[in-house]
């Protein structure tokens, strides 16, 4: 670092000498010669600063942006603590990991933790047992560590967008005391959402190189559970949908469908094809975005996918349910069974492009799917159908930039505290003739097109010590959803 800031002082001591000496030179050799030197001063910053200061300019407000969004429909507070610790408190062993699809017991939870924790994978999980998991929940929000925060994608994503004071929000979902008070001023809460008690889900989360037992994790992340019966059935989907004439929103934010896997087979069924005929009647002039988030059945996911996709016009995810997503449905590299380490630009960019050739927007196909915005720890993607989308360079730069911050917990990225972990070249597709791309920190909002879709990457810059992991992938959609514009169709 010292010997970077001695490099910039010295040509900044050139910079100045040859200003003196500009009336002795040729004109045309004293432009070369400045462009040159302050070529170089900036390539002297670091490839952060310079990432950072290339976003500042790329970052504009969309020529026609969202006055009132509406959100719906999971909600909760969130009780968040170190997992380790929760384990500790309740007597239980570190063991090996296994992953289980709903929770039963202590050692389902310790099993699972330990599962996620040795790959610094993000999952969510629904506990069966009430009685079990309030004694749980007893325990971690009576801990000393545990603090208490606005929980569930809707209201994190409402959250987000609520500190924007030109903008109102609606929130609909299973609203208690304690979640309508943590709430932003800006959020407003029908009464039909509000009930007498809150839904918990317990947030654990582990830092990068942190051990338990023989576990050791390789990234910061987090493991979430509930036994959250109001979100699981999606008691508020009616409320919000009948909101929506009264509120007049121009964007609409879905989320929690994922929550239903707590239900039986039959249950999650029936309830899907309620949710589908509620979206339906959305007026079609008003775009929704779905956010999806961690799973475990593939026949639940490939239902989302065939019934729900068609209906929406845009999709936030990240690496695990991209993955999750083209082995459900039968996608290109849906036998990949995981991501070894960041996961392949390459692989990654051809699944998005599947999901909007197979299940997006075209002239043949009854769908309303033109873009889809991708989020893992070292990169984003924003994937759009051409002619439908504007301002997604801006887009996703803000969404790289809000992870960056809200990671590190700071209102400005901290060159100090952030590194850039994206690869510096990558190839655009495994399916099809690619592009090779070098990453340039100077202008690090990469473009390339592919069949009337277009692709914006962008690398994060990854917070060295994260405060708090959990709503990051929201908060990233969030503010994604705020710099884009919907042309009218």
């Amino acid at each position: 670092m010292w010997q970077r800031s001695v490099c910039v002082g010295l040509l900044a001591l050139a910079l100045g000498y040859l200003c003196v000496l500009g009336p002795e030179l040729p004109p045309a050799a004293l432009r070369q010669l400045s462009a040159s030197l302050l070529g170089t001063l900036r390539r002297a910053r670091s490839l952060e600063a310079r990432t950072v200061a290339a976003w500042q300019a790329a970052i504009v407000r969309p020529a026609r942006g969202w006055a009132r969004v509406a959100v719906g429909v999971n909600a909760c507070v969130d009780v968040v603590l170190s997992g380790v610790k929760l384990l500790e408190a309740l007597g239980l062993e570190p063991s090996d990991g296994k992953d289980h699809a709903v929770l039963n017991s202590g050692q389902d939870l310790k099993e699972a933790f330990a599962h996620f924790m040795e790959r610094g994978a993000a999952a969510e999980r629904f506990f069966s047992d009430a009685e079990a998991f309030q004694d749980i929940a007893r325990t971690a929000s009576e801990h000393p560590a545990a603090q208490l925060y606005v929980g569930g994608n809707a209201a994190l994503i409402g959250q987000k967008l609520a500190t924007n004071p030109d903008l109102k929000i609606l929130l609909c979902g299973p609203v208690g005391p304690k979640l309508h008070e943590l709430l932003d001023d800006n959020v407003v809460v029908p009464p039909e959402s509000m009930q007498e008690r809150d839904e918990f889900h317990l947030i654990l989360e582990y830092q990068a190189g942190e051990q338990w037992g023989r576990v050791r994790a390789p990234a910061a992340n987090r493991f979430i559970f509930s036994h959250d019966l109001s979100n699981g059935a999606l008691n508020m989907l009616e409320v919000f949908v009948s909101s929506l004439d009264e509120f007049q929103p121009d964007l609409v934010v879905l989320s929690g469908l994922h929550m239903m896997e707590g239900q039986s087979k039959e249950m999650r069924q029936r309830r899907l094809m309620e949710a589908v005929a509620s979206i339906s009647d959305i007026p079609t002039d008003i775009p929704i975005h779905l956010e999806l988030a961690s799973m475990t059945d593939q026949d639940f996911m490939s239902n989302i996918v065939h019934q729900v996709f068609p209906l929406v016009n845009s999709i936030g995810l990240n690496e695990q349910e991209l993955l999750f997503l083209t082995q459900s449905a039968s996608g290109p590299h849906a036998s990949l069974a995981s991501w070894s380490g960041i996961p392949d630009v390459g692989v990654v960019s051809d699944i998005l492009f599947w999901i909007l050739k197979e299940h997006g927007k075209t002239a043949e196909r009854a769908s309303d799917l033109t873009r889809i915005h991708f989020h893992t720890l070292a990169y984003h993607i924003l994937v759009t159908v051409d002619g439908h989308w504007g301002n997604q360079a801006a887009a996703v730069a803000a969404g790289a930039r809000a992870a960056g911050t809200q990671a590190c917990a700071t209102d400005t990225i901290d060159t100090t505290k952030v590194f850039l972990k994206a690869p510096l070249e990558f190839v655009t597709s495994h399916t099809e003739a690619p592009s090779k791309i070098s990453l340039n920190p100077d202008e690090p909002v990469v473009q390339w097109h592919r069949e009337g879709i277009s692709f914006h990457f962008t690398p994060v810059l990854v917070c060295k010590d994260p405060v708090r992991t959990v709503g990051l992938g929201d908060a990233i959609s969030a503010e994604g959803l705020l710099y884009s514009e919907a042309y009218p169709q």
